[in-house]
């Protein structure tokens, strides 16, 4: 599948969901959206877990469930920790003491010869 049909499934970045936000992001979802998932699944991990989820939701709907409409949209991906990706905060200043060599020696300084 090309980066553009990857684009096209329903939830963005579907690759990266856990288990946990698929079962969250899953209930908005029509049934054809749901089967896109399964055969994108199914040609790519074919994670069990992921299938099962997928599965189950396919029959509820099939089973006269509706979708949820939750009154918040959902995460437009998978949950990441807060302040990722802005680069690290460590600097000479805050950074910690210079390693000291371990006690035994190291074998190539001369002046602490290892035993």
């Amino acid at each position: 599948m090309s980066d553009a049909q990857r684009d096209a499934l329903p939830l963005p970045d579907y690759d990266h969901h856990t288990t946990g936000s698929l079962q969250a992001h899953v209930q908005g979802l029509e049934l054809t959206e749901l089967e896109a998932l399964v055969a994108y699944e199914r040609e790519h991990g074919a994670r069990v877990p992921m299938l099962t989820i997928l599965e189950r939701r396919m029959d509820a709907l099939r089973h006269g469930e509706e979708p949820t409409t939750n009154t918040q949209p959902p995460a437009p991906g998978p949950e990441t920790a807060e302040g990722a990706g802005r680069g690290s905060r460590v600097d000479p200043a805050t950074s910690g003491p210079p390693i000291n060599p371990p006690s035994h020696g190291v074998p190539t300084n001369p002046a602490q010869p290892r035993t």
